[in-house]
């Protein structure tokens, strides 16, 4: 199951088209590809790298919770979305601190410029979970995924909840092809932080069984996809579960897979990795909506990875 991952890696350093960025970077890239996990041959969490599971159940929680602000994921150790929300308060006129507008490109050359980063972005951070006032004021990134999930905003000013839509549909008309949900909603982009990546998802119900597919636009292979598959594996499954469902496939589908020019190296460590067992994933029987899941509900048994790989992340 893995192994269609460290495929898509391969081909890119082999055959990937040398492309620029937003962030300036540089990636190797390649357009429509897609992979398929069957979720009954365990879940698919990375072996031949440690992928942080928390991170995913926290962020994931957080989307379908419709929360957009980062004093949530902060609050349980996620500092996954930090760099967004510094990046709109260093910009904003409360921010009197050093001039940090630049990051993208000196942060690549000049250490002494990226410690003076960190240490701005970490004060942010502890100021976000200490103050809630200021949290609501610069820990917002906009319009994001969980918005777009839960209260996404119709032209009478009435809202739409896709996730409780969705999940009534597939209990009341699984054979329907429309159960759709949407994070890309091109009024709301100019207020969001970053853009949705994994911009749309359907579900489809067949001999008893939810597989679901996702499109995502724009694919950071090493550090973004791993997270990727694992949280919508894991979005499955809750969903699958208050349905009374098994699990089927879980495909994603990408628009531009790339890798970035500082992600080569790592990625070809992790390709002369072995491929251990996927590991067990284990919800608790006793919540029946997925609104109810928190943290501690959700876990993975035997679960033996690679150590982790680190790289920088391109904001």
């Amino acid at each position: 199951m893995e192994q269609a991952y460290l495929d898509l890696g391969k081909k890119l350093i082999a055959e990937g088209h040398d492309k620029g960025d937003r962030t300036g970077t540089g990636t190797k890239s390649l357009f429509g590809y897609q992979m398929r996990f069957d979720l009954n041959e365990g879940f698919p969490l990375l072996t031949t790298k440690r992928v942080p599971f928390g991170l995913i159940k926290s962020e994931l929680l957080w989307f379908l919770k419709g929360d957009t602000n980062i004093r949530y994921l902060l609050q349980h150790n996620n500092h996954i979305w930090d760099e967004w929300a510094f990046e709109r308060y260093i910009k904003s006129d409360d921010y009197n601190g050093p001039d940090m507008t630049d990051f993208g490109h000196r942060s690549l050359v000049d250490e002494k410029f990226n410690e003076e980063y960190q240490k701005q972005m970490t004060d942010f951070c502890e100021k976000i979970v200490a103050d809630e006032e200021f949290a609501k004021k610069h820990g917002d990134l906009g319009h994001i995924y969980g918005y777009q999930w839960r209260h996404w905003e119709k032209q009478d000013g009435t809202f739409i909840d896709q996730i409780k839509d969705v999940i009534e549909m597939i209990k009341t008309n699984p054979d329907s092809r429309r159960l759709i949900v949407t994070a890309w909603n091109p009024e709301d982009i100019p207020s969001m932080a970053l853009p949705p990546c994994h911009t749309m998802f359907q579900f489809y119900v067949s001999d008893g069984k939810l597989s679901c597919q996702l499109y995502q636009r724009s694919a950071d292979v090493f550090l973004g996809v791993p997270f990727n598959i694992a949280s919508y594996a894991l979005l499955t499954h809750l969903i699958a579960h208050e349905t009374g469902l098994g699990v089927g496939e879980f495909v994603h589908t990408l628009g531009d897979a790339h890798l970035y020019q500082n992600h080569i190296e790592q990625m070809k460590e992790q390709l002369s990795r072995d491929v251990r067992p996927a590991p067990t994933l284990i919800l608790n029987q006793e919540k029946d909506s997925v609104f109810d899941f928190e943290m501690e509900d959700i876990k993975v048994e035997n679960y033996t990875p690679h150590p982790t790989i680190k790289a920088p992340i391109a904001v």
